[in-house]
């Protein structure tokens, strides 16, 4: 009778650990995209995932970190040269996101629904320039693959440059409060 009390014991525990998964992001595998929009055109480039992990448990995400180096982030709209350049130089600065001063984003993720056909809805905390704000965004999972398209509303974390939101008068200067980062997370 005992050996059969741990034998449902041991296997009770097999399957609780493996349904969880710690999951660590293949960061040179992985991209962020994002694009920016302003009156009459729009940017686009990349930006590199420094770290990060998920853990994933009966089909939910539990938790998870990852951390965007804001040094890295590149213009893909213009050919390299001074534009290229002066554009990258001037979302580094502290115009935009401060990079010298704040050289790393996080996304804390809180939670998320069950997935459901690949689909499921996560809850994070999303830092930029020292200031955080709650985001909510759909994710789809293959496997090993998530992906997402995240709204950011920049204006939230003090990226007011160029914002109807706190210049008035801008008319073909005014850039898009909102920007959007395009993510694919391959996990190992």
């Amino acid at each position: 009778m005992k050996t059969n009390l741990l034998v449902l014991v041991f296997a009770a525990l097999l399957t609780v650990s493996a349904s969880a998964q710690e999951l660590k992001v293949d960061a040179p595998k992985s991209v962020l995209k994002w694009n920016g929009k302003k009156v009459g055109g729009e940017h686009y480039g990349k930006i590199t995932l420094k770290e990060g992990s998920l853990k994933v448990n009966n089909d939910k995400i539990e938790n998870g970190v990852f951390v965007i180096d804001m040094n890295t982030i590149t213009s893909d709209d213009l050919p390299a040269g001074d534009l290229n350049a002066s554009l990258v130089g001037h979302l580094k600065s502290d115009d935009f996101f401060g990079v010298e001063k704040h050289p790393e984003a996080t996304l804390e993720i809180l939670n998320s629904t069950t997935f459901v056909n690949g689909k499921a809805t996560v809850t994070g905390n999303l830092t930029i320039k020292g200031i955080t704000n709650k985001v909510v965004f759909d994710v789809t999972r293959e496997g090993y693959f998530f992906s997402t398209l995240v709204t950011v509303d920049r204006s939230l974390y003090n990226v007011r440059y160029g914002s109807g939101k706190f210049f008035a008068n801008l008319g073909d200067k005014t850039i898009n409060d909102e920007f959007t980062l395009d993510v694919k997370l391959v996990m190992k």
